[in-house]
């Protein structure tokens, strides 16, 4: 949320510098340093009482860094109609933003933890919002199913949340943890939908990538 600073004069610049402070710090994140204000200030090569102007303190800086994806869908044009290969669709490209984003979104959560935080950084609802897209032709064929608690409950067993217990608690690689997370989503389909086999999910692939 831009501060006062921020709406007076030299507009473009101002947004020049503070992505350069919010880039700095994706970096930070991304190298598994949680940066104070001073060090992404050191590390986007701006002062220090210059970056306070954008960020009075680290959990603003941070709070920043979180990823926007404005996406409604992250289904293609072309979208098949069975719900089971649209939501493997989804989680396919839900699995991948929760990677690429990895470092920003523990920090988020971090952030959601701290007592007093108020506001959960991770509130927004997206990720519900896209299941639900790909679940969208159950109201249709299934007008009695609670499509809402269906995406909130495939949601609860994805994200940076279950990523987090999968690889840290549980010792699971990304890869496999990627696939665990796209085989819950999968069950709690199957579990609403009984009598729809899918096709099955192998580890080859479960990112949108080979084996290495």
């Amino acid at each position: 949320m831009p501060v006062p600073y921020e709406s007076t004069g030299r507009s473009r610049q101002k947004a020049r510098t503070r992505q350069a402070l919010v880039d700095a710090t994706r970096r930070l994140l991304a190298q598994g340093v949680d940066p104070t204000v001073e060090e992404a200030a050191a590390a986007a090569g701006i002062s220090r009482t210059t970056a306070y102007r954008y960020f009075p303190n680290q959990r603003t800086l941070l709070g920043a860094a979180h990823p926007e994806i404005d996406q409604a869908s992250l289904l293609p044009a072309d979208a098949p109609a069975d719900p089971a290969k649209r939501l493997d669709l989804v989680m396919d490209a839900f699995t991948r933003l929760t990677l690429e984003w990895e470092p920003q979104l523990r920090a988020s959560l971090r952030l959601s933890l701290e007592p007093g935080a108020g506001q959960p950084a991770l509130r927004g609802g997206r990720a519900v919002g896209w299941i639900e897209d790909a679940l969208a032709p159950l109201r249709r064929t299934h007008p009695w199913l609670d499509v809402r608690g269906l995406a909130v409950a495939i949601r609860s067993a994805t994200g940076i949340e279950s990523l987090i217990w999968l690889t840290d608690i549980a010792g699971l690689t990304r890869e496999q943890a990627v696939l665990t997370m796209r085989q819950s989503a999968r069950a709690l389909l199957a579990a609403a939908l009984p009598g729809h086999p899918g096709e099955p999910l192998t580890a080859k692939g479960a990112a949108g990538e080979p084996d290495a």
